[in-house]
């Protein structure tokens, strides 16, 4: 049509290097309806290539960005090229703000807002055209979006047109996720980058980059030395580069009252202070910014880049329970489209706030979220659509099972998928809100306790993370209340999550009778109920019912002296054992059971402890220990198993052994060694091993070291002799041998040969040794002296009658005059006292 304000602007388009590249889009998107565009940031792709696309269909182009801001400039951006307001033929969504109609023809929208489009009906009516751009980002809803869309195309509309647009060379994996086994066609479009000149400014030896509490103050003096230095040296507008909102504002500070007008750019702010950031002025302007200026939107002229050389980068802390963002170097690629963004106009230069060689030592890439993110909204994005494991999805690389075991553990604890995994309608309902799922959940529960405007409240104050001084959220929130530079964004936070309550959310009676203090800490306790936090006996730090410890900041908190908290926000610790509150709400041990009962155990313990049982009956929340009372009759089992314990850990000396005991032990670990089995084996590992076995009617009848002495260890040994074998016993391994003088003389089982020690005269006529375990095993005879002194050891007795008896007879007749010393000890009559006989 004549008037079509997108055909005008496609007759005379602005000169932008991915006009070079339509005619091969098209004719990729007319051929297979896929195609990926690999272009770098400023080639004009975002504000081209849509239109393009809307010429071919008769439906809607939804365009995706992985930012709100970004999707709100590009958004306005093409509307000025078209010469309409935004909401005519372009228009926007955003979570909480929509502005299209029924001209639109390109919607531009953020990711998220477009996977619950998909999660609310997948066929997209109306939609002709989806254009993923930034993919190479690796943003976890943009993955997401990906793989349901190839998904949504493969059953369910297959003339629906995607369209992937990257700035690196990840388009060839996506063109293959796209295609599947014929790969998506990927048009490549140059940039036609002017020269940048590279200064590298690292900070002075003194000056530490970063601390356990992120970017110094002394490194943030050096961004804005850099910055300065810039202006004087450089022409053109300069772009600022910092990790997160606190650096922008800590850095704009820093340049007050320079000859320029400095603008700070991040997602926080209000539209108005982005608008201005993104436009041009009278003077020449500072943009400090944080990665939203990276490749997603356009700062017109920019001639030279700051780099601080940061990122904010999810990580989560799964042993911990914790997850957030945190500050990391920059990785090559990244540093690279910020440079990149000072050549557009013409020659620029871009400042490194590192060496040379700290540069050769970066990442190559930034890392995919699904990595590295807390993947519980990810899960119950999953389980909505009806794969939970995402199993078949067209995912750029599969989450970590750990990640995804413990979002499901989390969305499995607040009721929004059951045990295998499949969404519930309470799940549905949280999913419905369009925010964090643990947020969600609070605003649900929390409505009926504080009332709903208070839970919105509260929830939007956490959904945007608003700083909270000295960690104190309730401070926060009356701050937000008064007036501050975040409370416009809070408000329509608010409003958003107040409207997305289901119909008929009421308070119970008697919600408002919560200070302020315990309803932020309540609704934080069901959003975090593993963060709920109890004051350790110490005073001085917490203990979280995960598990982790937490103290407060180290400057005077607020919170100090709270005996319980509802942890919004804690760091991983920078390597300290406790991690470190970042934001907080007093609480108390009442509403921490409320908002936490799956939490609430009670069990039995016991335990051996200085040489006693001891049995205790413990209720707690998570990890941490509510009460804890003796139990004066413990279950069986867990006494058993106590003293199980303290065998393992003291040893079997605990027992009384007994001589007969102890030989009755000696004699099986003879006849195992030597019969093996079914003889038992009674080492010390093997009788720890089979504790139960030998001595479980025993165990649970012992309450400590007195009852120990009173177990009767024979009998217990004898449970282990094999049937019918036992009746064997003794005689093949006797307690005892009687000897030719009548006398029954006990063998010693030694570890290695039982022995038999015994007067010489004792054992005359004896012509040979005795033998045991079926004739197997000799005795090894300690002969003795009438005083009992060894004068021989043998096993072979006959052969020492005849050659060692002669020579010990001698000295034994002198020593022992008195007794007999017969010429021929095998045919001799054997004595058992100490007088010669009256024959002799």
């Amino acid at each position: 049509m004549a008037d079509d304000p997108i055909r005008r602007l496609l007759a005379a388009p602005p000169d932008l290097p991915v006009l070079a590249g339509l005619s091969a889009l098209t004719a990729a998107v007319a051929a297979r309806g896929l195609a990926v565009v690999q272009a770098p940031p400023g080639t004009g792709k975002t504000t081209i290539v849509p239109p393009a696309l809307a010429a071919l269909v008769e439906g809607r182009v939804v365009v995706t960005q992985p930012r709100r801001i970004a999707v709100r400039a590009a958004a306005r951006r093409l509307a000025q090229l078209l010469g309409e307001p935004v909401g005519e033929s372009v228009g926007y969504a955003v979570r909480g703000e929509h502005r299209s109609g029924r001209n639109t023809r390109v919607e531009f929208v953020t990711t998220g807002v477009l996977l619950r489009r998909l999660q609310r009906d997948p066929d997209l009516p109306g939609v002709d055209v989806v254009v993923l751009d930034e993919c190479h980002e690796r943003a976890l809803d943009g993955d997401l979006a990906l793989a349901l869309l190839v998904d949504v195309r493969t059953h369910l509309r297959p003339g629906l047109t995607l369209v992937a647009m990257s700035a690196t060379v990840e388009a060839e994996r996506t063109a293959d996720l796209l295609g599947g086994p014929d790969p998506a066609p990927v048009v490549a479009v140059t940039s036609a980058l002017h020269p940048v000149a590279q200064l590298w400014c690292p900070p002075p030896a003194r000056v530490a980059r970063t601390d356990e509490r992120g970017v110094t103050r002394g490194f943030l003096d050096h961004v804005a030395a850099c910055t300065r230095r810039a202006l004087a040296e450089s022409a053109g507008d300069v772009l600022v580069f910092v990790p997160g909102a606190g650096e922008v504002d800590g850095v704009a500070r820093r340049l007050a009252g320079i000859e320029a007008d400095v603008r700070p750019l991040h997602g926080r702010l209000p539209h108005r202070e982005q608008d201005l950031a993104l436009t041009p002025g009278p003077r020449r302007r500072v943009v400090v910014s944080t990665a939203v200026a990276e490749s997603s939107l356009t700062v017109p002229g920019v001639r030279v880049v700051v780099d601080a050389g940061f990122s904010r980068e999810p990580r989560t802390d799964h042993r911990r329970g914790l997850a957030g963002l945190v500050t990391v170097g920059v990785s090559r690629a990244a540093a690279d489209q910020r440079a990149g963004r000072a050549g557009r106009e013409g020659p620029g230069a871009v400042y490194r706030c590192w060496s040379l060689a700290e540069h050769a030592r970066l990442r190559e890439h930034p890392e995919p979220e699904i990595r590295t993110a807390d993947l519980t909204a990810f899960a119950l994005d999953l389980a909505c659509w009806g794969s939970p494991d995402g199993v078949g999805l067209a995912l750029m690389d599969p989450p970590p099972e750990a990640a995804l075991a413990a979002a499901r553990t989390t969305l499995v604890g607040i009721g929004a998928v059951d045990a295998d995994g499949r969404v519930t309608e309470r799940g549905r309902r949280i999913a419905g809100i369009a925010a964090d799922p643990r947020l969600a959940r609070a605003l649900l529960d929390a409505s009926g306790a504080v009332g709903s405007d208070r839970a919105a409240e509260v929830v939007a104050l956490l959904a945007d993370d608003v700083r909270a001084p000295g960690g104190d959220l309730v401070a926060a929130l009356r701050a937000v209340r008064r007036g501050s530079p975040d409370t416009a964004a809070w408000v329509a936070q608010t409003q958003r999550l107040r409207s997305a309550l289901p119909p008929g959310t009421r308070a119970r009676a008697g919600a408002g009778h919560l200070t302020d203090d315990l309803a932020v800490g309540l609704v934080v306790a069901l959003a975090h109920p593993d963060r709920i936090a109890r004051r350790r006996p110490n005073g001085s730090t917490y203990l979280m019912a995960s598990g982790t410890g937490a103290s407060l900041p180290a400057e005077a908190s607020p919170l100090a002296g709270f005996t319980w908290l509802a942890i919004a926000d804690a760091d991983r610790g920078g390597g300290r054992r406790d991690a470190t509150v970042r934001s907080a709400a007093p609480l108390d041990e009442a509403l921490a059971l409320e908002a936490a009962p799956s939490l609430l155990t009670e069990e039995d313990s016991v335990s051996w402890a200085d040489g006693r049982v001891v049995a205790r009956r413990t209720r707690r929340l998570g990890a941490i220990e509510l009460s804890s009372a003796a139990i004066t009759d413990p279950p069986r089992a867990l006494v058993a198993a106590a003293v199980r314990d303290g065998l393992a850990r003291d040893g079997l000396e605990l027992l009384p052994w007994s001589a007969t005991a102890t030989s009755l032990r000696r004699r099986l670990a003879f006849l195992h060694a030597t019969l093996g089995p079914p003889w038992p084996d009674v080492s010390d590992d093997a009788l720890m091993a089979d504790v139960d076995g030998w001595l479980g009617p025993d165990l649970a009848r012992i309450r400590g070291a007195r009852d120990l002495q009173r177990v009767d260890v024979t009998s217990a040994l004898r449970r282990m002799l094999p049937w019918p074998q036992a009746g064997r016993l003794d005689e093949l391994a006797p307690d005892r041998v009687v000897v030719p003088s009548g006398a029954g003389v006990h063998i010693d089982y030694e570890p290695d040969q039982p022995v038999l020690a015994v007067r010489v005269q004792e054992v005359f006529g004896w012509r040979a040794t005795p033998r045991i375990a079926d004739g197997r095993v000799p005795l090894v005879l300690h002969l003795l002296s009438p005083a009992r002194r060894p004068v021989a050891v043998t096993a072979d007795l006959e052969s020492f009658w005849r050659t060692g008896y002669p020579q010990v007879r001698g000295e034994l007749r002198r020593r022992y005059p008195r007794h007999a010393w017969p010429d021929d000890p095998m045919t001799a009559v054997a004595v058992r006292g100490v007088r010669r006989p009256r024959d002799a």
